[in-house]
């Protein structure tokens, strides 16, 4: 995880623009809409000292996606809250680095900024980040699952899952993990 890079523009946009990756959200982003993305995160990372970080594999330096915290700006159900979420390139999927890296941005949630809770949520249909949420150790909240306020009242991805993590929970786990 790290700060975002302007030679990472053009890998960003890619997969931005790749519909399977942006098969869950609304449409994929235009060129103009990915950078303003990415800039929006450089300049949250820049001022606060996290946020959605870029991800960078470690055997060959390549930008795969980002990864990390952020506050989302739609008025929810669960609002104010701290999230976590990832986007990654589709030749990065099923190699476990979305899990890994959010176990760090995790870390950093908890340890460093030290916070209760943090959440997730997807549409309904996005199994695939679903899986990753139970992977780290977040508890689907039933109760809590909404539709999302930024889309249209027909709109097929509008209907949300929520799941939690609690900071004891991550802790717990984590010393567990240590000592097997």
């Amino acid at each position: 995880l790290r700060q975002w890079l302007p030679q990472d523009r053009d890998a960003f946009a890619a997969m931005s623009a790749d519909p399977e990756v942006m098969r869950y959200f609304p449409a994929p982003l235009t060129r103009a809409q990915s950078d303003a993305m990415a800039d929006k995160c450089e300049a949250l990372i820049a001022e606060r000292g996290w946020g959605m970080w870029a991800v960078e594999r470690l055997a060959d330096q390549r930008f795969i996606g980002f990864v990390g915290l952020h506050i989302p700006q739609a008025d929810l159900p669960f609002s104010p809250c701290v999230e976590i979420g990832w986007r990654l390139a589709r030749d990065a999927w099923g190699h476990g680095l979305a899990t890994e890296a959010a176990i760090a941005a995790l870390g950093v949630g908890f340890d460093r900024l030290q916070l209760p809770e943090i959440v997730a949520f997807t549409t309904q249909t996005n199994t695939p980040s679903q899986a990753v949420m139970q992977r780290l150790g977040m508890v689907r909240d039933a109760a809590a699952d909404f539709d999302h306020p930024a889309l249209p009242a027909d709109h097929p991805l509008r209907a949300h899952q929520l799941y939690r993590l609690p900071a004891q929970k991550f802790h717990a786990e984590r010393a567990q993990s240590q000592h097997l």
